[in-house]
């Protein structure tokens, strides 16, 4: 018995839920033996005998543990961008094979076609607008995600996990500053963050800051600097700790850098900007296949949900002087970051929950980055935050069964390159809407409350484009004048959703 017993204090962490039930149940079985002989021996007599063997053999089985997560988010990866969504030409080993391993979505959506409006959403299931994180932060920019709005991390820590950040924040204006809140107030217990891009470049970074102390230059590409330290935090945790890692690539967002070993699998890149481009894709593969490799190596792959996507759509060649460092890819769709067209918010959406999730399977059910915080507390069986949620559990299509909305799938960048600013998703049809003047800016520049928020809370939906996405997925054919029962409908659906969430957001000074 204290054999048993010391397998199962000394695996602890990494052992799979499997081989410690395995373990627990020989251990009851122990027990009920050296019950039943020592009843039989006489030392104990009948009711005692009776009460003891009860407990040893009606107790249940030990619960399963809590799950691990682990949320991969990329910087700018187009749609296009990966060999399981139809890449011919960037080399992406890891994550094809990750694709095999679970579920790939084919209607996997960023909550907005821009950073810091994606992230802030995924970290709290609600739509960005309604958090006042309307644009990309620049440094020391009053815009932040408040310290009101609650975060996944904060809900996990509450039911007993252990939370870690490595990467991109991009949170907030003042970054590592006491004037806003940083990743350890918004629920993370550890984190090796920066403010927004890797500075000067992917290599050799000089801005991370590490739990509120700056680090200083550091050697090596950021990618495998964010994958270092993740597993350096997971082999120090407890045995049977449950955890909730997010990873926060800088790849393959401008400024690139790769290293040479990346680099030399393109040699017929038409330009420079392309192999860089690429090997930054690979890169960034390869580090993903080394998390993955280390939760196979640690026990920790049949107990951990893990879920890979991108904040948006991608930089392509034609938007300014820097964008010849992207060659990213949309597949198939219409646009590109910045834009409400499909290939600004159609993202890489992968999952993989072994026991859980189906192996190899592809889905088409529309999801979104807002749907992470309450699929995360579905399955640790963690309450929900009191503030209204616009994401929905994503688990039921681990069963086949279709998602309920309680808010349709919706997006607003009011400095989208697009004309149209808003749109919104219900089953195969898709509306946009133009509003009734032009941004003060439109094209992504970074946000100005003095020149942004009169736009922001003033501006109206006059005119609409429809689609089909299940027809005409690249969005070519405007529906709108041969739909007007669906236009109508929808119109109506979105203008009052647009006008609900514009009075909502806060207003920044």
């Amino acid at each position: 018995m204290l054999q048993i017993q010391s397998q199962i204090h000394r695996r602890g962490h990494h052992t799979t839920v499997a081989h410690q039930a395995a373990l627990e149940q020989a251990l009851r079985t122990v027990v009920e033996q050296a019950l039943r002989r020592t009843y039989m021996s006489g030392e104990l007599d009948r009711r005692d005998f009776l009460k003891a063997a009860g407990g040893a053999l009606l107790a249940p089985a030990a619960s399963p543990a809590l799950p691990n997560f682990v949320i991969v988010l990329c910087d700018d990866l187009g749609y296009g961008d990966l060999g399981c969504y139809g890449s011919r030409y960037i080399r992406t080993p890891n994550l094809d094979r990750f694709a095999q391993e679970g579920i790939r979505f084919t209607d996997c959506y960023a909550a907005a076609p821009v950073c810091s409006p994606s992230r802030a959403a995924m970290l709290t299931g609600r739509i960005p607008d309604r958090l006042g994180v309307y644009n990309w932060i620049p440094q020391d920019n009053p815009m932040h995600l408040g310290r009101s709005h609650v975060t996944f991390a904060q809900l996990l820590k509450k039911r007993g996990y252990a939370t870690c950040h490595s990467g991109k924040w991009h949170c907030n204006g003042k970054f590592n500053s006491p004037e806003q809140p940083q990743p350890s107030d918004h629920g993370f217990d550890h984190w090796l963050s920066t403010q927004n891009n890797a500075i000067p470049s992917h290599a050799d970074p000089v801005n991370f800051v590490r739990n509120g102390r700056a680090v200083g230059p550091l050697k090596g590409n950021s990618s495998t600097l964010i994958v270092t330290e993740a597993i350096q935090w997971l082999k120090q945790l407890p045995r049977r700790q449950p955890f909730c890692l997010f990873i926060c690539f800088h790849a393959p967002h401008e400024p690139i850098a790769s290293d040479p070993e990346f680099l030399a699998m393109y040699p017929e890149a038409r330009q420079p900007g392309q192999a860089l481009y690429y090997a930054n894709v690979s890169q960034m593969d390869h580090e993903f296949g080394r998390l993955m490799k280390y939760l196979d190596e640690a026990s920790l792959r049949e107990n951990t949900l893990v879920f890979f996507t991108s904040d948006n759509g991608p930089e392509t060649l034609n938007r300014y002087k820097e964008a010849w460092r992207s060659h990213g890819s949309p597949g198939p769709f219409r646009g590109m970051k910045l834009h409400v067209y499909e290939g600004g918010i159609r993202v890489p959406g992968l999952l993989r929950w072994p026991g859980r999730a189906p192996v190899g399977r592809t889905l088409d059910e529309p999801i979104s980055n807002v749907d992470v915080l309450p699929t995360l507390c579905a399955a640790a069986k963690a309450p929900l935050p009191t503030q209204p949620l616009d994401g929905v559990s994503i688990l039921p299509t681990l069963e086949g069964r279709k998602l309920q909305r309680r808010t349709p799938l919706y997006w607003h960048y009011y400095n989208a390159l697009s004309r149209p600013k808003a749109a919104m998703r219900v089953g195969e049809w898709k509306i946009l809407g133009i509003p009734d003047r032009a941004s003060p800016r439109a094209g992504g520049g970074a946000f100005d409350p003095k020149q942004d928020m009169e736009y922001i809370k003033q501006a109206r939906l006059v005119a609409f484009e429809l689609y089909n996405l299940r027809e005409d997925p690249a969005e070519t054919k405007d529906l709108s004048a041969q739909r007007p029962r669906e236009l109508a409908s929808l119109q109506k659906q979105l203008t009052e959703l647009y006008r609900q969430i514009q009075a909502e957001g806060p207003t920044w000074n």
